[in-house]
């Protein structure tokens, strides 16, 4: 079973995200400073579908 969560946040990070607070259960708030685009990530990712609609939502191009 694939895990698309380092990959994410990998991303997450080059495009200039940081790590904002835990969320409820497995999720995680993610936030640009430069941007003020905000994105939450769930730890346990394992569907490439969600993991590009995250990459999209915070504005970069699925790539996974």
């Amino acid at each position: 079973m694939a895990d698309y969560y380092r990959d994410v946040v990998r991303l997450l990070r080059e495009a200039g995200f940081e790590f904002k607070r835990q969320g409820r259960g497995d999720h995680e708030i993610w936030s640009n400073p430069t941007t003020n685009v905000t994105v939450v990530v769930d730890r346990k990712l394992r569907s490439r579908f969600t993991a590009n609609g995250i990459l999209k939502e915070a504005g970069l191009p699925k790539s996974l």
